[in-house]
């Protein structure tokens, strides 16, 4: 034996006994380890599936108006949840009615006006434009920042859950400004 070298034992650290029995046990902790993997993956894309099914029931008329009704809308009163006033027509085949309702949210003032497009078969109307278009995909926004914590601390996967959350933020502070 070289003095400088430290004499070898038959005993172990228990470094190396909880090494050893990590890869005794590995196919169970590998198995929760991809099952938090794959819920939280689900986890992710449910609430990706929810924003963007939250938003499409208004920006599928913004995005697809071709052949629907398009004009404008001066709002003329505002209740709780709705504001309402006439809607002249812009585009061929629509009729100016008298009242026509469109969601109260802070885009919309008394006294304005604003393009609109009429959903059919109804009496409500859904901002046009870019700032109709942005504030349609509002809820896909909050549902990429919310995935961005699933992804962030269930998936760890840090750089993608920043990416998620930059765009959830861009989109809505688009939207904010357009409004």
């Amino acid at each position: 034996m070289i003095p400088a070298m430290p004499a070898t034992t038959t005993e172990t650290s228990p470094r190396s006994r909880r090494a050893r029995a990590s890869r005794k046990d590995g196919g169970a902790a590998s198995a929760l380890r991809y099952g938090r993997l794959v819920a939280m993956g689900a986890v992710a894309v449910v609430i990706l599936i929810a924003g963007v099914w939250g938003s499409w029931d208004c920006a599928q008329h913004v995005m697809l108006s071709k052949g629907r009704e398009q004009g404008t809308m001066t709002v003329s009163r505002c209740g709780e949840e709705s504001c309402w006033g006439p809607y002249e027509p812009v585009s061929v085949g629509s009729t100016a009615r008298k009242r026509v309702d469109i969601e109260q949210t802070v885009a919309v003032e008394t006294g304005k006006t604003y393009t609109v497009v009429v959903k059919p078969g109804s009496g409500e109307v859904v901002r046009t434009g870019p700032a109709g278009l942005l504030h349609a995909w509002v809820p896909l926004g909050g549902a990429l920042l919310l995935a961005s914590v699933v992804v962030a601390g269930g998936l760890r996967m840090t750089r993608s859950a920043w990416v998620l959350g930059g765009a959830g933020i861009a989109l809505i502070t688009a939207a904010w400004v357009a409004l």
